[in-house]
């Protein structure tokens, strides 16, 4: 396997799918489209996969927060709930692409660590069914169990959102992630069948009390999907130290989030981020965690990410930018794709 190949933590290509067309609209995957990640970019710049997030749309556009995040202070609302009812609908087509796009050989959904490295080894995409926000789930768990067996290994049981989970923090520059109440009492539940079956709880999106509710419950690793450190860049979705240091102790990982209103220092959504800006996060990172526990989680197709990168394509300017900054080739694999099969075969098993 190529040092190099690239195994993230985070799209939203469903959604983005979704939006042009639905199940009908897959077969531009194969052949190339707008997006950040289709299969000729994945090809051309080494992405290997990674968790393909099903995720229900806001009541307004991305599009209107990212323009108010290019202001030098924002303080975005949280969105209103979103109903189970029709969260299960937008989340069954969400899935339903993911599963045509397997159909269509564009990828394989992986359930284990070992299917996701023999995908890796062959040149197969490989993808895990994930969750980013969980309205989907009802409060019996019973839609849990269902995707479960349609693949689902991962699930973050908010987006900045309320659920009857927990709550997610607001998108709001400069800001602490302390920013609302913790899980609810539906909330210890959900995390409590997760680590019964196995499924990944992402912290991604979740408040500080949240978060530390999350700590106390869980027995599996602590993991942030997508996120960047806080020290740098005073976002309310990026991760303290004190974070940073329960999630090394759980012996888990953060995937650096390429959302340029993450990692700059001024929090702007503004694309002019130089790759040497991602690299102190990752410098900041591998300090606190360790080479084991950081690794990519691009938010590609949900954010705007460095124009130096600008898509899937890209990824071997980040890749080289590692490499002049003295990262050696056994850590570069450990950062593309290595830590996160460890994490992986540690919360699901072998």
């Amino acid at each position: 396997m190529s040092s190099n190949i690239v195994f993230d933590g985070h799209n939203d290509v469903l959604t983005r799918i979704l939006k042009s067309g639905g199940v009908d609209a897959t077969k531009a995957f194969l052949t190339g489209d707008k997006g950040h990640i289709d299969l000729p970019k994945a090809k051309a710049g080494g992405f290997g996969g990674g968790f393909f997030a099903i995720w229900i749309p806001t009541e307004n556009t991305l599009d209107d927060d990212f323009e108010a995040m290019k202001a030098e202070q924002y303080d975005i609302g949280l969105p209103n709930p979103v109903g189970v009812k029709n969260a299960v609908q937008i989340a069954m087509e969400e899935a339903a692409i993911l599963i045509r796009l397997e159909e269509l050989g564009a990828l394989k959904i992986c359930r284990t660590a070992a299917e996701i490295s023999a995908c890796l080894e062959g040149g197969t995409m490989a993808a895990i069914m994930h969750m980013e926000g969980a309205e989907a789930i009802d409060a019996d768990l019973h839609a849990l169990e269902v995707f479960y067996r349609a693949g689902l290994r991962s699930i973050g049981p908010v987006w900045s959102r309320p659920t009857i989970f927990g709550a997610g923090v607001p998108f709001r520059f400069p800001g602490s992630p302390d920013t609302g109440p913790g899980l609810t009492e539906h909330g210890a539940k959900l995390v409590r069948r997760c680590n019964a079956l196995r499924i990944m709880v992402d912290l991604s999106h979740i408040t500080e009390k949240g978060f530390w509710d999350i700590a106390r419950l869980s027995d599996a690793p602590l993991v942030a999907t997508h996120s960047n450190a806080h020290a740098l860049c005073p976002h309310v979705r990026n991760l303290t130290d004190k974070q940073l240091a329960a999630i090394a102790e759980s012996d888990g990982m953060v995937g650096i989030n390429f959302a340029a209103a993450f990692l700059r220092e001024d929090g702007r959504m503004l694309s002019d981020v130089p790759l040497e800006q991602m690299l102190r996060h990752f410098d900041h990172l591998i300090e606190r965690l360790g080479e084991d526990r950081v690794g990519f989680g691009s938010d590609f197709d949900g954010a705007v990410v460095p124009q130096a990168i600008g898509n899937a394509a890209g990824l071997p300017a980040l890749i080289d930018a590692m490499r002049g900054h003295g990262y050696d080739e056994a850590l570069i694999a450990k950062l593309c794709h290595g830590n996160w099969l460890r994490v992986l075969e540690n919360t699901w098993g072998k």
